[in-house]
């Protein structure tokens, strides 16, 4: 078992193609995990093992792993880059303890990298910073770094700066240290120790020296004795780099490539240095599992009461269900049974598991700190807090963003619906952000989303995974009717059934109601002319009888159903002629009373740049939206929104497309009105 000093768990975040995926893969071969590089292009990268992945280039889901160097143990999450997928990506920082933000040296700060680093930010994940490929044609440091400053808002200081760029990227200057360091045979001896002061380059003494200005910036002491003239060792330059990190006050960022093996080793190096362990951490605030007002806390220490997170879940083909767990304190042996504080169900561990992406590796016990994998859990949902049953807490859950897209799917035959059922239900299990429906008017199985990109690995995963062929499309609008003017009309029933006579005679008052406020039916008769028994019948029948409109079928809505009168004869009128006429009577008013058909709107709120408003004010009136607010939010504008949802269908996409996937938006429902068909 692992020292809780000697861990890190940390992520590697960025946005999609800026080298995550490959950067893993790298560092997994110099700490001995891997014996072979794979390509994320030729579809052998370790870390993407889906055949999704494989094929499209890109990571779907988050895959773990665990290696060493320098006698730390580094548990290792890929997360995906694309915005289809940042679920991923927030559920992963929520547990991790380091992060290791990835920034491309020719575009710098890129739309999801943003995306991102605003989650790190909301769980307060430190972090370092790695500007990759630069030797790439167009790579530029400099830029890159003050991309982060201005994008990200982050402090970052560099602790190398590159030998060459593109194609004569040869080596790095260790700021830190005083060091060259060349990548000619892309090990650690080919270092040189370098009086930085004596060089022609003006450049890395001026970076040197920004360089100590904010180390000794976080710290009083080291900044007299800096004034002072003194000379600060390198550890402990480190050590206030390390604390700065901690605080989210300091960003030390490095720069290599990964794909050319340049630079990694010194990014594993500084994961050891300055990302914390998970003691450094600090105590894990909870609540009392029976009153939540009440603060609890564990310590990331083997001796506390057992507590744990699980992140994630996932359907293994060999293991069966698999919850992937962050233990924040205490020990777990196999065997051993848990409560679950989130449903307060109790759970047993038949099996412990290493991560390794889709590799596992069995394990008799973990602690605090580790990251693990725990098959056969039968209650268990992401966001779950998993404890020791005799001093349970309760850990705050993780929130997700709605789905907001939509897509009607159906199995191929009829005998594998009941099978499509079940997949779409593993699917809900494993990802938060992906619900299904049956809608209960068109009979259709609604899919649920927060991308195109992401149903359609959705769809992908069912005809591959589950063998379920399927017939994909848009789902139909729910649209309603109501009626626009008030009426009275009266309905009769008179016949004979069998020997017997049934008689009644409904008088109703129709009129429109508010919208939004829903149907409503009064009896305002007087008790002469409507004998109360009926009542309830004709009431009712009344409400029924407006699920079906005059004008094309849709439910009526936000309609008044007035009783006004009636003629009722004590030996042949029943309580079925009641309803029959009452239901006469709604569908004669109904298509007297000017109806009309109406639509869901939605309320649109559109998060984007200042330069891209324009665009996206057009494009929402183009959808017949209507422009309710506009708001400033530092360089972002806040738009607010009402539009009909049949227009909205594919926006995600377009959205993205005009904002270059900066702005985000959601869309939550407001009201029925007047279709603009």
């Amino acid at each position: 078992m692992s020292n809780v000093h000697n861990l890190r768990n940390i992520g590697i975040i960025a946005h999609i193609d800026a080298g995550k995926t490959t950067t893993t893969e790298r560092i997994l071969f110099y700490t001995g995990m891997l014996h072979k590089i794979g390509g994320v292009d030729d579809g052998t990268a370790f870390m993407d093992y889906m055949i999704q992945e494989k094929e499209r280039g890109i990571t779907i889901t988050s895959a773990a792993t665990t290696c060493f160097w320098r006698n730390i143990q580094i548990n290792i999450i890929d997360t995906p880059g694309h915005v289809d997928f940042t679920a991923e990506v927030q559920r992963s920082l929520r547990v991790l303890d380091g992060a290791v933000c990835l920034v491309c040296g020719v575009a710098g700060v890129q739309p999801q990298t943003e995306t991102v680093w605003r989650q790190s930010e909301q769980y307060h994940v430190p972090a370092v910073a790695f500007v990759n490929k630069m030797d790439r044609v167009g790579a530029n440091f400099n830029k890159a770094v003050e991309s982060i400053v201005q994008k990200l808002g982050a402090n970052a200081v560099p602790l190398q700066l590159p030998i060459g760029v593109e194609d004569d990227f040869i080596g790095l200057y260790d700021l830190l240290e005083c060091k060259i360091i060349y990548f000619d045979n892309h090990t650690r001896e080919d270092e040189l120790s370098i009086e930085l002061a004596h060089l022609l380059e003006s450049e890395v003494s001026i970076a040197r020296g920004k360089l100590l200005d904010a180390i000794v910036e976080t710290d009083d002491v080291l900044l007299e004795k800096y004034l002072s003239g003194e000379e600060i060792e390198v550890n402990v330059l480190k050590d206030a780099i390390r604390k700065g990190v901690l605080k989210r006050s300091i960003l030390p960022v490095l720069c290599g490539s990964s794909f050319r093996n340049k630079g990694v080793v010194q990014l594993l190096d500084a994961v050891v240095d300055y990302l914390p362990s998970p003691f450094e951490r600090s105590e894990i605030q909870g609540y009392d599992v029976k009153n939540h007002d009440n603060l609890m806390f564990r310590r990331p220490i083997e001796s506390d009461s057992f507590s744990s997170l699980a992140f994630k879940v996932q359907s293994d083909q060999y293991v069966g269900r698999l919850t992937y767990v962050r233990i924040y304190s205490g020990a777990l042996k196999v065997g051993d049974q848990l409560l679950n504080a989130s449903n307060e169900k109790k759970e047993r561990v038949g099996k412990i598991l290493r991560l390794h992406a889709n590799k596992r590796e069995e394990i008799s016990e973990a602690q605090a700190g580790d990251i693990i994998g725990i098959p056969g859990l039968k209650n268990v949902r992401t966001g779950d807090t998993l404890c020791s049953i005799s001093n349970p807490i309760l850990f705050e859950k993780i929130y997700f963003a709605k789905p907001v897209i939509n897509q009607s799917v159906e199995a191929k035959t009829l005998g594998e619906q009941e099978k499509l059922l079940e997949a779409l239900q593993k699917m809900v299990d494993e990802d938060p952000t992906f619900e299904f429906v049956t809608d209960k008017e068109s009979g259709q199985l609604i899919i649920s989303g927060v991308g195109e990109l992401h149903l359609e690995v959705i769809v992908d995963r069912l005809e591959r995974e589950f063998n379920i062929p399927t017939r994909v499309g848009k789902p139909q609008v729910a649209y309603r009717e109501t009626i626009t003017s008030s009426i009275i009309e009266e309905g009769l029933f008179d016949r004979q059934q069998g020997n017997k006579n049934q008689f009644a005679r409904v008088k109703l008052e129709l009129s429109p109601n508010e919208r939004g406020i829903g149907n409503r039916f009064e009896n305002i008769s007087v008790i002469t002319e409507v004998p109360l028994q009926y009542v309830e019948a004709i009431k009712q029948s009344a409400l029924e009888s407006l699920a079906v409109g005059p004008v094309a079928g849709y439910p009526l809505i936000d309609v008044v159903i007035k009783l006004v009168g009636g003629t009722f004869e004590k030996e042949v009128t029943t309580e079925m002629a009641c309803k029959i006429a009452t239901s006469i009577a709604v569908k004669v008013a109904s298509r007297n009373a000017a109806p009309i058909i109406l639509e869901p709107f939605f309320n649109v709120e559109v998060l984007t740049p200042d330069e891209y408003v324009g665009d996206v004010i057009a494009d929402l009136n183009s959808r017949n939206g209507r422009i309710e607010s506009m708001l400033q939010k530092n360089s972002y504008q806040f738009v607010t929104a009402v539009a009909p949802l049949s227009k909205m269908f594919g926006y995600v996409t377009q959205l993205r497309s005009m904002t270059q996937g900066r702005a985000s938006y959601t869309m939550t429902f407001s009201k029925y009105d007047t279709a603009s068909m």
